[in-house]
């Protein structure tokens, strides 16, 4: 359900939305009032609401300079106009800050219905990239790997040292534990188990770890085809590139590339 806020100063008003619109079929409810553009601030900042039904001609804080307030700061809500003034200028004010719809008392309850069934399905849009944007946040945030060049000095075992550095400098290869198990005369059990022990991951899910991260640098440039990426950063099979990759993004990589260009 769409949280929606009620903004006007007359409470005859805000008492007839509230009893002559089905909100519960409209997928929304109300979850606050505000009788000026003050008080308007304050709920929205603190209740965070889907949709904002702003009255224009309010005390305290007009309805535009509410809108006028939230110009650029990190608050999505949309906004329909209701007011009693079929002012032309007002509107085109409104219009400049984005709102989604202008009514003009007595309001028609059928039109709000049904601008209020648009600003749901516009919502549930805006909703669905703030989730990914979220998600590639995290995604660029993660450490897909633990250890960068000095932390990797601190490592006592030099044969985990040499596995951390055959990944670094051959990830894009076929390489395998045992590349460094002969090196160091040292079995491909016991080498395993020791990167875990010091790394907190096998040899396998730390080289993924890393292909996958060279795999996001190259992504966010967009300079390159999804499937080239796969081939330079070591997957020779495309289908599980994209499992892996998802394992620890949690998104497919076209999503990524898709929504890590939305602005944030």
């Amino acid at each position: 359900m769409l949280k929606v806020l009620l903004v006007d100063d007359e409470d005859i008003i805000r008492e007839g939305l509230k009893m002559s619109v089905n909100w519960q079929k409209a997928g929304c409810v109300i979850c606050g009032e505000a009788s000026d553009g003050h008080s308007a601030v304050q709920q929205i900042e603190a209740i965070k609401p889907d949709i904002v039904l702003l009255d224009i001609n309010m005390p305290l804080m007009s309805g535009l300079d509410v809108l006028k307030y939230f110009e650029g700061k990190a608050f999505v809500f949309l906004t329909i106009i209701i007011s009693g003034y079929n002012d032309f200028n007002k509107a085109k004010q409104a219009i400049r800050y984005g709102v989604t719809d202008y009514l003009l008392k007595p309001l028609n309850h059928d039109e709000l219905e049904d601008v209020l069934t648009r600003c749901k399905d516009r919502r549930t849009v805006q909703k669905q990239y703030e989730l990914f944007n979220q998600k590639i946040q995290e995604v660029s945030h993660r450490e897909l790997f633990v250890f960068n060049q000095t932390e990797k000095t601190t490592i006592s075992s030099k044969s985990v040292q040499a596995l951390l550095t055959l990944i670094e400098e051959h990830y894009a290869e076929k390489i395998t534990v045992t590349d460094v198990a002969e090196q160091v005369n040292r079995s491909k059990t016991h080498l395993n188990k020791r990167f875990k022990a010091l790394t907190g991951y096998t040899f396998n899910d730390y080289l993924n770890r890393y292909r996958i991260a060279q795999a996001i640098i190259r992504l966010e440039k967009g300079e390159d085809k999804i499937s080239t990426i796969a081939l330079d950063v070591g997957f020779n099979n495309y289908r599980y590139f994209i499992d892996i990759f998802k394992k620890y993004t949690h998104l497919l990589p076209s999503e990524f590339v898709q929504y890590s260009k939305t602005p944030r």
